[in-house]
């Protein structure tokens, strides 16, 4: 058993590292097992030796965050848990520096996690960067905040996200209004990233002059898009062949950022996904990154990192049993 004590000088920092009646040290009790007792801005941390030690270590980046200003939430804490763990703390310390925009309200984008410092800077340095990873780990969010960077800066000149609206199919007669309103709803998501990042006016402006496009994948066909950040969202439900048609629309000035998640396909039958032949066929490719996010970049609610992980490790024990019926045949 080993006890430690630890000052904290600002009280302002305190209260930050602290927590809401003290909800950061209970999250940091409960997954390291250790006691946290917290007496006139000191704390006192008990437990195992191995434990107690990874609690300072996480305490002391948490100060550090709060120094600069940075905002310590529960995802914060579990995920300098999980650095703390593999030894690789300091590499939060990189994500507060950059801001990659700032939204209507004036809220600065970042990075919160290693995985997504290192999609932003794939984006940056290559002209086709594949966004690969489950639910919530930013892929979208941060490829939009991207575009309206170089679009501020007029490194290009205009902004078009799209997605495939491979669900309408069949359904798509049966919804009310012309065409375009058919497709938004497969297009709200992307909507509502550029309203956060631009606010409804400006964005109502640039969609007027030409300079943003939001519209469904079957609208590329024929064209070729230079000068453009362009964004594919959902890119699971394309197939090899609109991939392609997609991918062969690039021109020159332009970047493409393709983004989904592989484990929630919707392609009819046994259709092959076009981003998981992509990932293949392109892997070699210079200047085309691929960026694969864990778990451990899910920015939501910690229960969303659980329900992946129940569904991976459900996956990992049916996988046996449908090899062998397969081998059975």
């Amino acid at each position: 058993m080993l006890e430690q004590i630890m000052d904290i000088e600002h009280v302002e920092d305190a209260a930050s590292v602290f927590g809401s009646f003290d909800q950061n040290m209970r999250i940091m009790e409960q997954v390291l097992d250790v006691t946290v007792v917290n007496r006139d801005a000191k704390l006192k941390i008990m437990g195992e030796a191995e434990a107690v030690l990874k609690a300072v270590k996480t305490v002391e980046a948490m100060i550090n965050l709060a120094t600069k200003g940075e905002p310590i939430t529960e995802q914060n804490v579990r995920y300098l848990i999980e650095l703390v763990e593999h030894g690789a703390e300091d590499k939060l310390f990189e994500l507060a520096k950059g801001v990659v925009t700032v939204t209507a309200s004036g809220k600065p984008i970042k990075a919160k996690t290693v995985g997504q410092k290192q999609y932003i800077e794939a984006i940056d340095k290559h002209t086709i960067t594949l966004g690969v990873g489950p639910a919530g780990t930013g892929k979208t969010y941060l490829a939009v905040a991207k575009a309206v960077t170089a679009f501020r800066m007029k490194k290009v000149s205009r902004i078009i996200l799209t997605r495939p609206a491979v669900e309408a199919g069949e359904r798509l007669g049966f919804l009310p209004g012309d065409l375009q309103s058919k497709v938004d709803p497969y297009l709200r998501p992307l909507y509502d990233a550029l309203f956060d990042m631009l606010g409804p006016d400006s964005y109502a402006k640039y969609v007027e002059r030409g300079s943003i496009e939001v519209a469904p994948l079957a609208y590329m066909r024929g064209r070729t898009l230079d000068d453009s950040f362009i964004i594919l969202d959902e890119a699971q439900n394309t197939s090899k062949e609109q991939m392609k048609m997609f991918l062969t629309r690039l021109g020159f000035g332009s970047k493409i950022v393709i983004t989904g998640d592989i484990t929630q396909i919707d392609l009819p039958g046994e259709k092959v996904s076009g981003l998981k032949e992509a990932m293949r066929i392109l892997k070699k490719v210079d200047d085309i990154a691929i960026c694969k996010f864990t778990d451990s970049d899910v920015v939501r609610h910690k229960i969303v990192q659980d329900i992946i992980k129940a569904y991976e490790s459900d996956e990992e024990k049916s996988a046996p049993k449908r090899k062998v019926k397969t081998e059975k045949r």
